[in-house]
């Protein structure tokens, strides 16, 4: 099959242009800078492209969809139907489902879930734990995304607490380590002492303050020193404070190490609590208003480089629970893009900015292989949006399983008009394609 995507305005590595791009199959074969050829091209589908922003395919390295064990909250193939209308078109998923994935044995097995169910490109981290060091050894590194080490415990009692376990990880790893830095000492310490002021029923403001910035502060400089020492590949996660942006700019120089934030930390702050309560209780907490300016800040200013959701659905019916009974995560990979889009609108970003972190520095960062960026010979994963029209994100459109997301009423100024996965158009204006399946991405690295 041919598409012919045709004067689009262009968004690729750090540029803007009008431009045309000839999708044949799965690869993008031609990309036309000059409109005075593109009235000779024969196509199966031409789309005229002239009011619409063109950029690479979203790849989201931070999600949790839930699958095997908690499908009542999301499955596989629920949030790939969110993805794709949300301009994502690859995810990487995290271990602490039920069973975990903390054999390769079990990884398997969620690849073989994701081939059958995916609308989008996929990948699994291996998860590490205090016992599985010889399961991590035996990563190949060119088919699995890397290795997620939870430094406090989270969704899935994942914690891997013990530190000479750890150093042995990050000396032994074969692949990248992505790390979940809070210090669980201070949290349990945190959350001793608001029980005993407040018993049962803290107030969920108080969430910044049980997982406070020292908590975040403290893990990501161990992280960090380890690093370091062993010439680790490291990417922290979820970055949400203001100290550990000073912290990354520091240790710039080291290409070896790498952050990402994520929308709701650069949109919301510890202020949103009162009104949203427990639907932005996430780990790490939203913090102040100060540390979200300076995560813009450090966004814009490439000390953060990557941006990705940590997508993480719960029911309603568990959010409205009181503070210590609400689990934490939210829902927003349909949304993510908008977000950063937002951004755009506020003039706190570039549209070449939010390409750039959660398009190209993903696949950079993960090696992935021939995705990510508008190239000849490339996949053709492909987002279209449609600037200046306005809408809201609410009960009529949202796609998660749990139907639910903080995003809900905002007013979005941009509008995800198609994405297409390996050349083939899984969301078109509204419509989703049932029939598209993803891939398993692929990694250019050196074992």
């Amino acid at each position: 099959m041919t598409i012919f995507i045709k004067n689009a305005t262009v968004v690729n590595e750090g540029q803007s242009f009008r431009g045309s791009l000839l999708i044949v199959d799965d690869i993008i074969k031609s990309i036309f800078t000059d409109s005075s050829f593109i009235e000779d091209i024969c196509a199966d589908e031409i789309i005229d492209a002239s009011d619409l922003i063109l950029i690479p395919g979203v790849i989201d390295e931070h999600v949790h969809f839930r699958e095997p064990g908690l499908t009542h909250k999301a499955d596989i193939h629920s949030e790939t139907v969110a993805a794709a209308a949300g301009g994502v078109t690859s995810f990487m998923d995290m271990p602490n489902t039920v069973p975990a994935a903390i054999t390769i044995n079990e990884l398997e097995k969620k690849y073989e879930t994701a081939k059958e169910k995916s609308l989008i490109n996929y990948s699994f981290y291996l998860g590490a734990t205090n016992q599985n060091l010889n399961e991590i050894k035996k990563i190949n590194a060119e088919n699995i995304c890397g290795v997620k080490i939870f430094m406090s415990s989270s969704t899935g009692n994942m914690l891997a607490d013990n530190e000479k376990n750890i150093e042995k990880i990050f000396e032994q790893s074969p692949t990248l380590i992505a790390v979940h830095c809070e210090n669980e000492e201070i949290i349990k310490n945190n959350t001793a002492y608001f029980k005993s002021k407040f018993g049962d029923n803290i107030p969920f403001e108080y969430h910044s303050k049980i997982r406070n910035s020292e908590a975040c502060i403290t893990s990501t400089k161990y992280a960090v020193n380890l690093a370091e020492k062993y010439k680790s590949r490291l990417h922290i996660l979820h970055i949400s404070t203001a100290e550990e942006t000073k912290i990354l700019a520091a240790c710039a120089a080291n290409k070896r190490i790498s952050s990402e934030t994520c929308p709701h930390y650069l949109w919301f702050c510890s202020d949103d609590y009162q009104t949203e309560k427990g639907f932005i209780k996430c780990n790490p907490a939203i913090k102040t208003q100060t540390d979200r300016d300076a995560l813009q800040h450090a966004v814009s200013h490439g000390i953060i480089n990557t941006v990705a959701t940590d997508h993480a659905p719960h029911l309603t019916d568990e959010k409205h629970n009181t503070y210590l009974n609400c689990p934490s995560g939210l829902p927003s990979i349909q949304h993510s893009l908008n977000i950063m889009l937002e951004l755009v609108h506020k003039n706190i970003l570039t549209v070449e900015k939010v390409v750039e972190c959660m398009c190209h520095n993903p696949a950079r960062i993960f090696s992935v292989k021939n995705r990510g960026f508008i190239r000849k010979d490339y996949k053709a994963d492909i987002v279209l949006i449609k600037p200046n029209t306005k809408w809201q994100a609410d009960k009529s459109n949202i796609l998660y399983k749990c139907a639910w997301t903080p995003f809900e009423n905002i007013l979005f100024n941009y509008k995800i008009t198609h994405t297409f996965v390996n050349g083939n158009p899984v969301y078109s204006n509204g419509k989703i394609y049932e029939n598209i399946k993803g891939e398993r991405l692929a990694f250019e690295r050196k074992q």
